[in-house]
């Protein structure tokens, strides 16, 4: 018999045997982790493991974040090759 899940309870179908999303397209490897997203192997609904509520307002936050430093990156970088070209 195997152990229990470690996280909460679908809240679809109420399976207990969660497993971990390892890579997602909106948080790569990092973001799942962030947001302790999971999968039940039973209906494929994705969710937070520990509170087994939806984690759509945290991967909104995640990914603005994350769009909003790499466009900071991408200007900073554009300012310096522009700044190398004039001096």
């Amino acid at each position: 018999m195997s152990s229990p899940s470690p996280y909460a309870a679908c809240p679809k179908c109420g399976a207990r045997e969660a497993r971990k999303v390892n890579f997602t397209w909106w948080g790569g490897v990092l973001g799942p982790n962030l947001l302790t997203h999971v999968e039940c192997p039973q209906c494929k609904t994705q969710y937070n493991g520990k509170t087994g509520r939806s984690n759509k307002n945290g991967i909104i936050i995640y990914f603005a974040v994350f769009t909003a430093i790499g466009l900071v990156a991408l200007f900073f970088l554009l300012l310096l090759m522009i700044l190398a070209q004039q001096g």
